[in-house]
């Protein structure tokens, strides 16, 4: 019962990536500017009516309108006179974004939903996590803080919006989110009740263990540059993606040379795992995802970003960082490593 929850809870927090990477693809970051409501409400308006103020129609306190190019906040529950009375709003001070698109309020609003459905399901792991007290100890303690860093993560998110997607907060966001894809996979391993040894040499062990370093060095570099792509984007709009990539900074290079590295190494992992049977099952899967994930980004930049190449890229990375992570605690299984404590 354990094992599947955190399961459930892997899932639902790769679909929270997935719903960022489709957030910033298409710009819709700012769609619901106040948090952790959106526009006030729990579930988002639908049209650009519903944030009008309008006369004798109830509100309730919290609630947000869109006046004059800026956010008011009902102060209280009321319903409204014929005409407009300053004294029942207060305007929004967390930012002076004050803007609606139904399809960016709702794309935002999903990634929302999923992450508060990878909360719920990472609470009742933790309770669940309980049963395993006398067993491994580590397991509920691990659990509740998987629990603790979701409600970072919220924290976090929450200072995103009000920055109005300051670049830097949107990088250790995604950090944070794959410190928590870690730490679930290493929950899901050590919950597991047998494991497999695998008698790999001690230099393809740690082969391994450079390569999931490197990676993660890489995903790290990409956020730096996507940082400067949004700058850009800040700078140029968002339809001038020829520009984006014009004059990049040293970080780009570096990491685009990186990604040959990242490469070769996945290469020899999975070149020595068939030649010496290692029996290692997810090396050609690493492969194919290395592969694909320098594909994308190529694409980027010789081909001005198409459609879905960001979102692909990044939600590759979280999976191929995910591999990997699981991948080292195979490699440095040793008999009876895991014996409760």
């Amino acid at each position: 019962m354990y094992r599947k929850w955190v399961k459930i809870s892997l899932i639902l927090v790769y679909l929270v990536i997935i719903a960022g990477a489709m957030v910033r693809m298409t710009g819709s970051g700012m769609g619901c500017p106040d948090w952790p409501k959106c526009f006030g409400y729990y579930i988002p308006p639908t049209d650009a009516s519903e944030l009008e103020w309008q006369p004798n129609r109830s509100f309730k306190e919290g609630q947000v309108i869109i006046r004059n190019d800026s956010l008011k906040v009902a102060v209280e529950d009321f319903t409204t006179s014929a005409t407009y009375n300053p004294a029942s709003w207060k305007a929004y001070t967390k930012h002076d974004y004050a803007i609606f698109n139904v399809w960016h309020t709702w794309i935002e609003y999903i990634n929302r939903l999923f992450g508060a459905l990878s909360g719920l399901a990472i609470l009742i792991m933790a309770v669940i996590s309980f049963r395993k007290w006398k067993q491994k100890k580590r397991i509920p303690v691990l659990s509740w803080l998987a629990v603790f860093l979701l409600g970072f993560q919220a924290w976090l998110g929450a200072t995103v919006v009000y920055s109005v997607l300051a670049p830097a907060k949107i990088t250790v966001h995604m950090v944070m989110a794959l410190v928590i894809v870690a730490l679930l996979l290493y929950l899901l391993y050590i919950a597991k009740k047998k494991h497999k040894n695998y008698n790999v040499s001690f230099g393809y062990r740690y082969v391994v263990l450079f390569a999931f370093i490197f990676t993660f060095a890489q995903i790290v570099l990409g956020t730096q540059v996507r940082q400067f792509v949004d700058e850009q984007v800040a700078l140029v709009g968002y339809e001038a993606k020829s520009q984006w990539l014009t004059n990049p900074d040293l970080t780009f290079y570096f990491h685009r040379s990186f990604s040959i590295l990242i490469v070769l190494v996945h290469l020899v992992i999975w070149y020595y795992n068939r030649v010496l049977d290692y029996g290692l099952k997810r090396t050609t899967l690493l492969l194919f995802l290395v592969v694909a994930e320098a594909i994308t980004g190529i694409s980027m930049y010789y081909f001005d970003f198409p459609i879905l190449s960001q979102p692909i890229h990044l939600v590759l990375a979280a999976v191929l960082f995910g591999i990997q992570f699981y991948m080292v605690l195979q490699v440095f299984q040793q008999r009876n490593e895991w014996k409760s404590s």
